[in-house]
């Protein structure tokens, strides 16, 4: 992956941060504090219109722990420009991530105040991590967190990433891709996403193709004839109905062709009204197989519209308002210490205050399968349950390989289905309320003891 200007692209560079990450690395080192630290990456709250979130990027961010470097250029100019000392510029020169992680696997359904990764190191390198592991986990939760409910609200028609070109950037585009997927999508129309994660890769034609040609019909037998597997024609650059008739009319002779039209789209106007007017001349001429794909503008509210309308429409293109997650294009996502030198730490500011101590979650299950209560406790702790994070790195290492995407997009999948009816809804309901064990506030007290000192 390259950037705009042709150099590589910088993600695994460790100067990809906040300059105070830099700056604080720098005290902790020259004051000796290098002891073992461990930071939890949580969400604070909700944002409205979400009743659940689907954990995602956990695999970019563990390649992030294992390559993340700094190169003698970088070093070169930090030592130019940042003011640090000798002693912390060698020890950004020797930088390797040599600690530990625990996380929610990626596919989980998960909410506020819930760790969804855990990093324990020495202080100075767990602090350094901090921006770029929010930077990676963060952007994926969001969109798979859209993708999640535009899932819901499908009711199983399958859903298509259009979303490349309005994503904000390179890396937001591919890794949209690959979060929507795993969140149940069912294919994308970026070629680099296909290439890079496996996911199956679709695409019909643009405008511009039929613009450019004198005819509509002429368009029509010139793509068929180019592309005649999975066939997919554009209706609406001029008249929908009307291409719909060129289509009809077009089809029986690529028939005999071999040819067959697998389906239309439709990308603008009144798509429910189309719809059934598009099924209607489809299937006056014979063509009951040919299915209509939708794009245009949708979101899960409108792709519910018309779901709920059971109209023709067999599957749906959606492009913005997944890859920018257009209604909550943010989570209120933190990387906060909770341990020190073993000894808890906590932050109490008014609206931010966070829990100490590493931490684990139980999730209980009903006799139905679906989420009964989760329960926000120690680490060490053994109540009932399932304890939801598990060990994924020691000593820098991966304890296993990456799971396949298709095995996390099944888990996403059984994630979603054990959601209680309420949760489902695309209608904000009150969220599940996080159990906070008593050991967590005995915690706290004693960290505001240590932050009164």
């Amino acid at each position: 992956m390259t950037t705009a200007s042709g150099d590589p692209c910088d993600g695994d560079s460790l100067l990809l941060t906040d300059f105070y990450e830099l700056a604080m690395l720098h005290a902790y080192i020259d004051h000796g504090m290098t002891g073992g630290a461990s930071f939890e990456l949580f969400v604070r709250k909700l944002p409205p219109g979400r009743n659940f979130l689907i954990a995602a990027g956990l695999e970019q961010a563990l390649d992030f722990l294992e390559h993340a470097r700094f190169t003698a250029d970088d070093i070169a100019w930090l030592r130019e420009h940042a003011n640090l000392s000798d002693t912390a510029l060698q020890a950004l020169a020797d930088f390797r991530f040599m600690g530990d992680v625990d996380a929610l696997p990626e596919g989980t359904v998960f909410f506020a105040h819930e760790p969804l990764l855990r990093v324990t190191a020495s202080l100075p390198v767990a602090q350094l991590l901090e921006t770029r592991l929010i930077n990676l986990v963060h952007f994926q939760t969001v969109v798979a967190s859209k993708a999640a409910r535009l899932v819901l609200a499908a009711r199983g028609r399958p859903l298509v990433d259009f979303g490349l070109r309005r994503a904000h950037g390179a890396e937001a585009g591919l890794l949209a891709a690959r979060a929507s997927w795993l969140a149940g999508f069912a294919g994308t129309a970026t070629a680099l996403a296909a290439r890079r994660f496996g996911i199956p890769v679709v695409g019909t034609m643009a405008h511009s193709f039929v613009q450019a040609h004198e005819r509509e019909s002429a368009a029509f037998v010139n793509f068929a004839r180019s592309r005649p597997g999975n066939l997919v024609l554009l209706l609406d650059t001029y008249d929908t109905e009307t291409a719909a008739r060129k289509a009809v009319a077009l089809a029986h002779g690529l028939s005999a062709e071999g040819i067959e039209l697998a389906g239309v789209r439709l990308d603008s106007g009144d798509l429910e009204a189309l719809s059934w007017r598009v099924r209607s001349i489809l299937d006056a001429g014979g063509l009951t197989g040919t299915r209509i794909i939708a794009s245009g503008g949708l979101d899960e509210e409108s792709v519910a519209k018309l779901v709920e309308a059971d109209t023709p429409i067999d599957s749906f293109g959606v492009g913005t308002s997944l890859t920018t997650s257009s209604d909550a294009p943010a989570l209120d996502c933190a990387y906060k210490l909770v341990e020190y030198d073993g000894r808890p730490r906590r932050k109490r500011s008014p609206g931010k205050q966070t829990w100490p101590g590493r931490k684990q979650v139980f999730r209980l299950h009903g006799i139905d399968g679906r989420i009964a209560a989760d329960r926000l406790t120690t680490a060490d702790a053994r109540e009932p349950g399932r304890p939801m994070l598990v060990p994924v790195m020691r000593g820098g290492h991966r304890l296993f390989p990456s799971p396949d995407l298709a095995n996390i997009r099944r888990y996403a999948a059984t994630q979603l289905a054990s959601l209680p009816n309420p949760l489902r809804s695309l209608s904000r309901h009150a969220t599940l309320t996080v159990e906070i064990a008593p050991e967590l506030h005995r915690l706290a007290e004693e960290a505001d003891r240590i932050g009164e000192g």
